[in-house]
């Protein structure tokens, strides 16, 4: 199985399952801070409101988009059946051989590779649409316009839209929330929200995990997915198999940059680990996407009175 399709269910069940609903009136943020209110339920009303906002939004922006991915394909060798040695040689495989779906090198090494991109979204009418300029592979200029993304891990959209799967107002009942804890992020004291799958809620392919929320204005600024609910997660299950490993994801959103109310992907990190029965781990591969350098021509949204 291809390496960009197993990439590719990692952030699959980022969105939220069933149709967006619409949300006449049109406001402005306010530029007052409100008094933080550090009770759960406050919290949680104040996170279902972004959401609102966050479903109704509308946005035109560019941004430079960084993308760094390491793939380690050692274990993928040893898991596959060992070439077969000619007597008369010796020994030494100086050729890739092609067992099966994996090509067994004689020498494996780590694969490094750094994509650049001139990035456009626009979101209208509850529509996304992403435009790309190719700026870098590998640190080398290459100019390609109306480029396809080259590694299908980034999935901006279900990014964004990710946190109301967790807090929109019609989801919250699904979950049970609880306080964590406290943490700093950007110069702002925010509080550390679990959410769990309630028992007997509707199945839903939404993720859910612990979210990094501003008390005072229900912004979500970091998001850390459970693999639980991670689409096709049996092909990770089946490698740990072949590794004689327990596989283990780290999924995570974080949302630093911010524009009249609503908060946008800043980095998306993918980590594939494989654990032994001691805990020593394995990192297979690692995907981080960096969006810097935004600038935004529009962004609006909608409060439902």
């Amino acid at each position: 199985m291809g390496r960009a399709f197993i990439m590719t269910v990692l952030l699959a069940g980022l969105l939220p399952a069933g149709p967006l609903p619409a949300s006449p009136g049109t406001s402005a943020l306010t530029a007052s801070r409100p008094a933080a209110d550090d009770s759960l339920e406050a919290l949680l009303a104040k996170a279902a409101e972004y959401c609102r906002k966050l479903e109704s939004s509308a946005f035109d922006f560019v941004c430079r988009e960084e993308i760094l991915e390491i793939v380690n394909p050692r274990l993928d060798a040893a898991a596959q059946p060992k070439p077969s040695v000619d007597p008369g040689s010796s020994g030494q495989f100086g050729a890739p051989e092609f067992l099966g779906p994996t090509l067994v090198l004689s020498t494996v090494k780590k694969m490094k590779r750094s994509l650049v991109y001139d990035y456009q979204c626009v979101r209208a009418g509850r529509t996304i649409r992403e435009m790309r300029t190719q700026l870098e592979e590998n640190g080398k200029p290459k100019v390609v316009p109306n480029a396809e993304l080259e590694t299908s891990v980034v999935v901006f959209a279900t990014a964004l839209l990710g946190p109301v799967g967790l807090f929109g107002e019609r989801f919250q009942p699904d979950y049970i929330f609880t306080v964590a804890g406290r943490d700093r992020l950007e110069g702002v004291d925010v509080l550390i929200v679990d959410a769990k799958p309630r028992p007997g809620a509707p199945p839903s392919r939404s993720l859910y995990g612990q979210a990094w929320i501003d008390p005072a204005s229900g912004n979500i600024l970091k998001i850390e997915w459970s693999e639980s609910r991670v689409g096709r997660f049996d092909v990770f299950v089946r490698r740990g198999e072949l590794f004689k490993r327990t596989p283990r994801l780290t999924i995570r959103s974080e949302f630093s940059v911010e524009k009249n109310g609503i908060r946008f992907p800043s980095r998306l990190f993918v980590e594939e680990t494989y654990l032994k029965g001691s805990g020593k781990a394995f990192v297979r591969s690692r995907t981080e996407v960096v969006y810097r350098d935004f600038k935004f021509f529009t962004v609006t949204f909608d409060v439902r009175s």
